[in-house]
């Protein structure tokens, strides 16, 4: 018989919490210490290293379960090129589009190179 043992069995913190602070901080650009504050502002007091050693053990499982849920973009796609400035300077910009008209990945490049930008997405 498969016994089905939980990563996240025996942590001081349930986990939910620990999955809320690793989805959170992957998800959103929060720092550690963000995180540390939105969880004390919630009553529970979470140390940044916690959440730092959080993030480090779990985050690579998570991302590799959810990988096969994630919507793919497609067999096809198309890349769009177009010249912006950025500051004071110009730049290629290159997008990579689904059939759908979605972006699904951006490239800024100083010069122009079309193959690479094709190897991006």
């Amino acid at each position: 018989m498969k016994q089905n043992k939980s990563p996240l069995k025996w942590r001081h913190f349930e986990p939910t919490i620990i999955l809320l602070c690793v989805r959170w901080y992957c998800r959103y650009q929060l720092s550690y210490r963000d995180l540390e504050e939105m969880m004390r502002a919630r009553g529970l007091s979470v140390d940044r290293t916690t959440v730092f050693r959080r993030v480090q053990k779990y985050a690579p499982e998570i991302n590799k379960r959810m990988r096969q849920h994630l919507k793919m973009s497609g067999t096809s796609c198309r890349t769009d090129e177009t010249y912006v400035k950025v500051g004071t300077e110009w730049r290629y910009l290159y997008r990579a589009v689904d059939p759908a008209g979605d972006t699904i990945e951006l490239m800024p490049s100083a010069g122009r190179d079309v193959s690479a930008a094709k190897t991006v997405h």
